[in-house]
């Protein structure tokens, strides 16, 4: 049974899939948190064994300090929605140069978002976090959807349950900037749609994001890489 949060005004739930921007999330709500809980949602999809093998080394990493719960493992299986030939299911991601509308997976957020919630409505979590960016394009990353989402989520479950993404004016270089004065330990975060044996691919448009964020934020990249991204 896991135990309530004592001070519910003092502690906050984290969407967290040990990518680049759940890991930075997760360390500024730390700061700002007396009690903080990840939560990695499964969904059926090809990475997420990777993720959350990734995500609990780096939980284990002790980087996070006390303030930081163990990882939440919960799933929804979408896999009686999104067919066997969906890329996301085959584990075979769109190329390396494309545009983020063509990784989009319908519902994502409204998924996750609905299952976290009521594991927070019975551990007293009032909020949640997502690590999402300027530029999202899709429409359940919008400050509409996360209000109207979070209002039906504490309508329905009878508690107050708050939506919020503290990075939303943020961009990739922004976030890898914060992370490196929190001492986020990048090399352990893994933000891929194929990785190969734990490494990040260097082929999808992930990896492309995550090389052009360090490039530009001026900070080292310790990826490993499967195939180094063409500079």
């Amino acid at each position: 049974m896991v135990p309530e949060a004592s001070d519910p005004d003092q502690s906050a739930a984290v969407l967290f899939s040990a990518g680049l921007d759940s890991a930075v999330l997760l360390a500024a709500a730390a700061q700002r948190y007396e009690l903080v809980q990840p939560i990695y949602v499964s969904a059926g999809l090809a990475w997420e064994a990777d993720e959350i093998a990734a995500a609990r080394q780096l939980l284990g990493a002790g980087a996070y300090g006390r303030r930081v719960r163990p990882l939440a493992a919960l799933s929804v299986d979408m896999r009686d929605v999104y067919p066997p030939g969906h890329w996301a299911v085959r584990g075979v991601a769109p190329a390396f140069d494309t545009p983020d509308q063509h990784v989009y997976i319908e519902g994502r957020n409204v998924v996750l978002l609905a299952k976290a919630a009521v594991y927070m409505a019975r551990t007293r979590l009032p909020r949640v976090l997502l690590g999402l960016l300027a530029g999202n394009p899709f429409p359940d990353a919008t400050p509409e959807f996360f209000g109207l989402m979070g209002r039906a989520l504490s309508v329905g479950l009878g508690t107050p349950i708050h939506v919020e993404a503290p990075f939303a004016a943020l961009h990739k270089a922004d976030v890898i900037t914060l992370g490196a004065e929190l001492r986020v330990p990048f090399a352990l975060t893994l933000s891929c749609m194929q990785p190969v044996n734990g490494l990040h691919c260097g082929r999808c448009s992930k990896c492309r994001e995550r090389r052009d964020g360090f490039r530009d934020a001026g900070v080292d990249d310790p990826t490993a890489y499967a195939t180094r991204p063409a500079r």
